[in-house]
């Protein structure tokens, strides 16, 4: 095929030196009916001499070692024969060049943070096996700070430890640090604890916004540097921000964050990311321009327009968008694979290189997937299965297969196998046992905060000033007549009278009727952050909870009690056994529903199916699945195997409405199923 030049790729692994010092060479050299040298009859009675005590010692020495030289530069420690690497990636006129070499970008994108650690090998694997030659992936800022100062880069947040993986598998990494990333994560991974600050602009050089950047990029590059190419590590380009063109609030704020990035040590090819709404204004002067599409008429406007504002330069599709996501409410979305291949091959006779986004969605674990609001506010689903190459559980696709077979054939060397299957199970049904309601519930959690007017999320004195990030927040005050309550409620609001549901309060519907009451009596709003906005305009505006003043005919409530809801783990090891009644038949809602999940000796992947249960979050084990919602079209919550434990494991559902009689699972999501490959 005419490919605009010759496909001659790198090797996808790194580089290995000449293996003459390795014990088998030396072996192989040596006669064999020789007599042991003075070394090794020294090593032999150094071995017989050990004591258990004395091999702990050791062991002990060499992990404390490793986790010493894991911090160091690898500059430090790299053999002679990698110290070359000098040139890196570099735009050569139409081609990539990795340094003497031309190169293709053959990538896919997977998130280290939607996949659990366990499986990360797993889909690494089946990346390489599907021919590509690099992983790109975001950073989460708000996972990764999620209190101002307070880092986490453990379990599956550890970015090095994932990086480092891609390249012992044999791929390179193209990062995209953001800040933004939009990812179709709560705030395009902005932290929200940028929004205690009501003057806050995010996304341009205000101060209180870029004062935040540098210390997070102190911090956070302080891991990336170390595993930059230049330094022997497999990251070959970092990305400048995120489809910036589309926002375009600040012409100062993408020069600052290449400064920052370059400031911060960042040393290798930086690019930009746009798609077709935005790249006429994202374009920065020193940084290569790349296009995010679907479809190949894009490709031939988009080009073309790159041409005329950067010239020849190699040519690079950041995001090809191998499906979509889903909202709460509408639609699942699917992209036939016979098209995925078709623009693929566009792509790449075009002379493109190009990287599949995404090749493997994974899942919103927890609260953390995002919105849109344009014409309405849709909330994004817990799945990001994405209908990408891999499935939300890392299984094969016809996509899969067709691109396989089409890297394949380009690749000029035999791909490796494609990894077995992980297995899958269904469970016995589970039934609830116990209950506990919310409004019992609240003697539990603490005693609440005190305010004379309503306090947004973000900015509820919590978490050590941090606010509030993720969850529900429940609001209090005492009314003493009926009337319309008027109020702005981010993003949905359940109003009670007492105990009593009376309706809801969102963006479309911001009154509602206070039926006739007798004496003082609790009014009680109990408001859930269904996600904030990841792309668009609004995010300057994504406060949740209730926004500004609640009213009863016109005259502002006051007095108010606020219990922050954000259901993390330390939140339910306040309800131990003794706090939870039995089933009634009629329970009072909102509750938690405790039951248990019996398994076996080999804990495998399920899906959970909730018929009959209207809306809420589960949790097993602690470790938060997601929500769920009868609205569809997501069915069923993906339930990793690594997360259970063998025997009993502990199952607690908040369900805001209508319990089912069981939770049940399956080996397969419902929306799944056609897309499978045994």
């Amino acid at each position: 095929m005419n490919t605009g030049g010759p496909v001659t790729q790198t090797t996808n692994a790194w580089p290995r030196p000449p293996h003459r010092g390795s014990r088998a060479h030396l072996s192989a050299d040596r006669n064999p009916n020789a007599s042991p040298t003075r070394s090794e009859r020294a090593m032999s009675t150094w071995r017989l001499s050990l004591r258990p005590r004395h091999t702990l010692k050791v062991l002990l020495l060499v992990i404390l070692s490793f986790l010493v030289l894991r911090r160091l530069y690898w500059s430090t420690l790299l053999p002679s024969w990698l110290k070359h690497r000098q040139l890196g990636l570099q735009a050569k006129g139409q081609n990539f060049v990795l340094e003497d070499s031309t190169f293709w970008i053959f990538g896919g994108s997977i998130h280290y943070f939607r996949v659990p650690k366990e499986y990360w090998r797993d889909r690494l694997l089946k990346m390489k096996a599907c021919g590509l030659n690099t992983l790109t992936t975001y950073v989460p800022w708000n996972l990764h700070e999620p209190e101002r100062g307070k880092f986490d880069f453990s379990g599956n947040l550890d970015l090095e430890a994932f990086v480092l993986m891609a390249a012992e598998i044999g791929l390179w990494v193209i990062l995209r640090p953001g800040p933004y990333i939009c990812s179709e994560i709560d705030l395009g991974g902005l932290p929200s604890w940028l929004l205690q600050d009501p003057g806050m602009r995010l996304r341009t050089t205000y101060k209180g916004f870029t004062e935040a950047v540098d210390l997070y990029f102190d911090h956070l590059m302080s891991r990336v540097v170390p595993l930059q190419y230049k330094h022997g590590g497999p990251i070959i380009a970092v990305q400048v921000e995120n489809e910036y063109g589309s926002y375009n609030k600040d012409p100062a704020y993408m020069p600052y964050i290449k400064k920052a990035l370059e400031d911060h040590g960042i040393v290798e090819l930086l690019l930009t990311s746009d798609n077709k709404d935005g790249l006429s204004k994202g374009v920065v002067q020193g940084v290569l321009a790349t296009i995010n599409l679907q479809s190949p008429h894009e490709l031939q406007l988009l080009t073309k327009f790159l041409l005329s504002v950067q010239g020849v330069q190699p040519k690079m599709v950041m995001e090809y968008w191998t499906g979509w996501f889903d909202s709460w409410g509408g639609p699942h979305n699917i992209l036939d694979s016979s098209e995925v291949l078709k623009t693929v091959s566009a792509i790449i006779d075009a002379g493109s290189s190009i990287n599949l986004y995404m090749f493997h969605g994974g899942t919103n674990f927890g609260f953390i997937s995002g919105a849109m609001h344009f014409h309405d506010y849709k909330s994004d689903v817990t799945s990001y299965d994405y209908d990408a190459v891999l499935t939300e559980a890392g299984d094969y696709t016809v996509k899969y297969v067709k691109l396989r077979e089409f890297f394949g054939s380009i690749s000029g060397a035999p791909l490796p196998p494609p990894p077995d299957l992980i297995p899958k199970m269904s469970y016995e049904p589970m039934v609830p046992a116990f209950y506990l309601s919310l409004w019992d519930a609240l003697k539990y959690i603490g005693e609440p905060i005190k305010s004379e007017n309503p306090i947004n999320m973000e900015n509820l004195p919590v978490n050590e000033g941090n606010g509030q990030s993720f969850g529900y927040i429940l609001y209090e005050t005492t009314i003493a007549k009926s009337g319309i309550l008027s109020g702005l409620v981010r993003d949905w609001g359940q109003v009670f009278v007492n105990t009593a549901s009376i309706g809801f309060l969102d963006y479309k519907r911001t009154k509602i009727m206070i039926p006739l009451i007798q004496g003082y009596t609790v009014l009680r709003i109990l408001v859930e952050n269904r996600g904030r906005v990841n792309y668009g305009n609004h995010i300057d505006d994504q406060r949740k909870g209730l926004i500004g003043n609640l009213s009863l005919n016109g005259s502002p409530l006051k007095n108010f009690r606020i219990y922050s809801l954000d259901m993390k783990k330390s939140f339910f090891q306040r309800f131990s056994i003794d706090k939870w009644s039995s089933l009634p038949e009629v329970p009072t809602f909102p509750a938690f529903f405790l039951s248990s999940l019996s398994v076996g000796l080999s804990p495998s992947d399920t899906f959970l199916k909730l018929e009959g249960w209207e809306k809420g979050v589960v949790f097993i084990n602690g470790q938060n699945l997601g929500r769920y919602w009868n609205i569809g079209p997501q069915e069923t919550l993906y339930l990793p195997g690594p997360w259970l434990d063998k025997g009993l494991n502990q199952v607690i559902i908040f369900e805001e409405r209508m319990a089912g009689p069981v939770i049940q699972s399956t080996e397969t999501p419902h929306l799944g199923r056609n897309r499978y490959i045994k």
